[in-house]
């Protein structure tokens, strides 16, 4: 099986939304063939998680249902996410999935931040203990999409303060920090005990295209680039600015124990089935020399 030459995680991927990858059979079969032993799965996890762990291979996390009502002004809304998830996150636990996948968007962008803040930290609360019912963690991304909260370290900082524990935790995805102007070992750093996921994604920051277009300012006739803006794009690991195998020490010191899946996000990949078995392989090929 595929691993980090740096702390020994194993490596896998998140199954896609391409045709070859919906069927779980053929791609369970060409995972294993190609020495991968972790997936990532949606929310019908507690489903396709029965043929990932038939096929002998693990399931890195899984989405959870409803992230929006857990972030809703509307208490009876985020009661329901919450009380709605239980199920679920019971049958997963069964096969044997402990990381649930979530990125915090409010149900409402458009209130103030922290207001958001306030509701989604109710909803935490309230589903907390049903993963600490499984030894379980909610592992969120920080994916800046509208409105989204715990992608920074203030965000990522308030939301561990406010519900104590290890059931909310991270999952470190170096490549939306880079796109941020975080810088990524730093982040690690400071909240590696808390990661309990890592995506293998990283982004290449277009330093031309940054003097041309700046941070902020859109850029009025240029068209960007797929999976990413006008100055930076998402890569497979080794294509972006991501210092791997220093990234992964300091996991191995903290005594990281779970695996590197990688989300592929790449306008040199994303091209089709040949492109992306491609881009999959050539990630973990860089990722087991870190």
């Amino acid at each position: 099986m595929l691993k980090t030459r740096t702390g020994s995680f194993p490596i896998g991927f998140r199954r896609g939304w391409s045709d070859w990858q919906k069927d779980i059979d053929k791609l369970l079969a060409w995972a294993k063939e190609n020495g991968f032993g972790v997936i990532d799965l949606g929310s019908d996890a507690d489903e396709s998680g029965k043929k990932v762990r038939a096929a002998g291979l693990q399931v890195g996390s899984a989405d959870l249902r409803g992230w929006n009502g857990i972030i809703s002004p509307d208490p009876a809304k985020r009661n329901d996410a919450v009380q709605s998830n239980a199920a679920y996150i019971e049958a997963c636990a069964a096969l044997g999935i402990s990381n649930f996948f979530a990125v915090m968007l409010p149900e409402k962008p458009e209130l103030p931040r922290s207001e958001n803040f306030g509701y989604m930290v109710q909803g935490l609360q309230a589903l907390a203990p049903i993963l600490d019912k499984h030894s379980a963690h909610l592992v969120i991304e920080g994916w800046p999409g509208p409105g989204a909260l715990c992608c920074t370290p203030e965000g990522y900082r308030a939301a561990i303060e406010a519900v104590p524990g290890k059931a909310i935790g991270i999952n470190y995805d170096p490549s939306h920090l880079i796109r941020m102007g975080i810088d990524p070992i730093r982040f690690l750093q400071e909240f590696a005990d808390h990661v309990f996921h890592v995506h293998g994604k990283d982004t290449e920051i277009v330093e031309e295209a940054l003097y041309e277009f700046g941070w902020e300012q859109p850029a009025t006739f240029d068209k960007g680039h797929g999976f990413g803006s006008h100055h930076w794009r998402y890569t497979i690991p080794g294509h972006g600015c991501m210092r791997w195998t220093q990234g992964f020490q300091i996991l191995k010191e903290h005594k990281y124990q779970g695996a590197v899946s990688i989300e592929l996000e790449d306008e040199n990949f994303n091209t089709g089935e040949a492109g992306e078995k491609q881009g999959l392989l050539a990630g973990a090929q860089f990722l087991a020399s870190a």
